[in-house]
């Protein structure tokens, strides 16, 4: 398991891209799982989003979504260089 945990809804729509191998590939740091449900009531139904370590990311599209995870991976990442 990783020191970055990216947890998503598995209906939200990150779900368009292929999240998990898109990270777990680029980042071996990471971890994404995939709930049922992160009590974010009707957000995954509206945009994607993502918790990362704690920190909810979101955007209007799965591709700025995966840019704004990424970004925030690697702010996590460097507290560790």
């Amino acid at each position: 398991m990783g020191i970055v945990i990216v947890d998503i809804c598995d209906a939200s729509l990150i779900k368009a891209l292929d999240i998990e191998a898109i990270l777990e590939e680029e980042y071996p740091e990471v971890a994404v799982i995939e709930s049922s449900c992160l009590s974010f009531c009707g957000m995954c139904a509206k945009r994607p989003y993502a918790i990362v370590n704690g920190k909810k990311i979101f955007a209007k599209t799965a591709e700025e979504c995966l840019e704004l995870i990424k970004k925030q991976i690697e702010i996590e990442l460097s507290i560790f260089a």
